[in-house]
C-alpha cells in the first residue's frame, strides 16, 4: 500500500489468468498477467485479501501518462 501526494491510498498489483479453452477444434491453455491498480476504499479492500485467492475485476484499461503497457484500473472486484 502506498498514498498518493493528496493522501489517497494506492495499491499496486499483478493479476494473473489461467484457463483452457477450445479454439479451432483444439484445447488451448490461457495465460495472461497484467499490471493493475486500485485506489481509495478499493485499494484498502485489496490489500485485506490473501494473495493467490480467486476474484472477479472490473474496471478499465489505461497507459500510464510515463508508461508503455497497458494498467487495469481496478473499480470493482468480487469472489469467485
Amino acid at each position: 500500500m502506498r498514498y498518493t501526494p493528496a493522501g489517497l491510498p494506492a495499491l499496486n498489483l499483478r493479476l494473473e489468468h489461467a484457463s483452457q479453452l477450445s479454439e479451432a477444434g483444439q484445447l488451448r491453455q490461457v495465460k495472461a498477467g497484467v499490471k493493475a491498480v486500485a485506489f481509495g476504499v478499493m485499494a484498502e479492500r485489496l490489500a485485506k485479501q490473501a494473495i493467490g485467492s480467486s476474484w472477479k475485476f472490473g474496471g478499465f484499461l489505461a497507459t500510464p501518462l510515463k508508461g508503455k503497457h497497458v494498467e487495469f484500473h481496478i473499480q470493482e472486484f468480487s469472489q469467485e
